[in-house]
């Protein structure tokens, strides 16, 4: 089976697809010139980043059913036209109902399909490397925005903020349509040559179907885990641009920069967080990561300078980035891979409540502090503080459940 398929060359393919549709992460270099130029406020503008995360669970779990369904190559090749036509139709937007249908509906739809159909079916092409593999994958969506955000604001500059999402919009069109081609269903219960699963691996999990996940007592805590993980970097990558220059005068250009090094802290955190992950464990890692989160917040509120910012930006980008690559691969070692898609698309509905209340409180509380992002920052801190406890509480009620289990054995 391993020889009939070159599980690289979907990993590649999916990947280049994530890069089009992870363009919703650079958002921040297109909301201040289409509130400039549509004199629409940026409290209107940002609703359309929230619809487009929030709507996210519909999609990933119809991806996902239909990746577990052997149908992966048309959840990800219809997700990713649909995320095209949804940026090329922002570009004729008339009004924010046109905004909100264009880029929060017909770009949601399309990113949900296309993120969870390649997801699933490469993590299922890769029992071996769990981590890696989702590192890598997830590196597409969150490396998009370091290519989208310069681009971007190319357009921007030397046309408008319209040319710029129907140019955007034609080139991931193409993409997409190329880069389809090269998409495989991963065989049912796929094993690389010389492979064997282990239990530390996840390969001897029991596979449980959705409804056996929601009365599993962990999927609340893996829940709340991702929600409370991904809080920060949805309120960052929707503000990013607008923080480095209400909080930090910068230029719009230098603020750019900034979004895509921001991106590519995402993009490197994915894929070096997984790998870890894959040493220490997936709860280990996680713990570390949302430490770091605390003292890159605090640093953004104690060093008021460009280095302040910059400091904050990768460390928080590198922590989201890990974040998005530890729960695909924690989803499957806990509920098997053979529904994996559908669980995690349930899963995924955490992000979703973070996406709908992070940039909302960010943006809120800088307009009621003449564009000061710091108690935004606090808040983002105390839910990081959240989610270390409740990664404690689930690591505790595992080590409980192990050791019953060689109580029952010894009995």
């Amino acid at each position: 089976m391993s020889k009939e398929i070159n599980r690289w060359q979907v990993l590649i393919a999916s990947t280049a697809i994530l890069l089009c549709t992870g363009a919703v992460y650079a958002f921040s270099v297109f909301a201040g010139p289409l509130s400039a130029t549509k004199g629409w406020s940026m409290d209107q503008i940002m609703l359309a980043f929230t619809i487009n995360s929030a709507i996210s669970p519909i999609p990933m779990i119809l991806g996902g059913f239909l990746t577990d369904k052997g149908l992966s190559k048309w959840s990800i090749t219809i997700g990713g036209i649909l995320f095209g036509l949804g940026f090329f139709l922002t570009g004729l937007v008339t009004s924010p109902a046109m905004l909100y249908l264009s880029y929060g509906l017909v770009g949601g739809l399309g990113q949900g399909l296309a993120y969870s159909g390649c997801l699933s079916n490469t993590i299922k092409l890769f029992p071996d490397k769990k981590g890696l593999a989702s590192g890598i994958i997830t590196a597409g969506m969150g490396g998009a925005a370091i290519i989208a955000a310069p681009i971007g604001n190319y357009f921007i500059e030397n046309n408008d903020v319209l040319y710029a999402f129907r140019m955007l919009g034609i080139i991931y069109l193409v993409i997409v349509l190329i880069a389809s081609f090269f998409i495989k269903e991963a065989p049912i219960n796929f094993k690389p040559a010389g492979w064997t699963p282990t239990a530390q691996s996840g390969g001897k999990a029991v596979n449980k179907n959705w409804l056996m996940m929601l009365r599993s007592p962990y999927f609340y805590l893996i829940f709340m885990m991702l929600c409370t993980g991904a809080f920060s970097g949805l309120m960052i990558a929707s503000n990013a641009s607008v923080i480095g220059q209400q909080m930090f005068k910068l230029s719009a250009a230098t603020a750019a920069f900034y979004v895509s090094l921001y991106s590519l802290s995402n993009c490197a955190g994915r894929v070096i967080w997984g790998t870890v992950s894959d040493k220490l464990g997936r709860n280990s890692t996680l713990n570390i990561i949302l430490s770091v989160i605390i003292l890159a917040f605090i640093a953004l509120v104690t060093i008021h300078s460009q280095v302040g910012f910059a400091l904050g930006i990768i460390v928080l980008g590198l922590c989201f980035g890990g974040v998005m690559g530890v729960f695909p691969p924690l989803v499957m070692e806990n509920y098997g891979p053979a529904n994996q898609g559908t669980n995690y698309g349930i899963v995924f509905v955490g992000y979703s409540a973070a996406a709908f209340f992070a940039p909302k409180v960010a943006v809120n509380m800088a307009a009621s502090n003449g564009g000061d992002f710091t108690k935004a920052f606090y808040v983002a801190i105390v839910v990081a503080l959240v989610g270390l406890v409740t990664n404690f509480v689930y690591i505790q009620m595992k080590k409980r459940a192990t050791n019953q289990h060689e109580v029952g054995k010894m009995a």
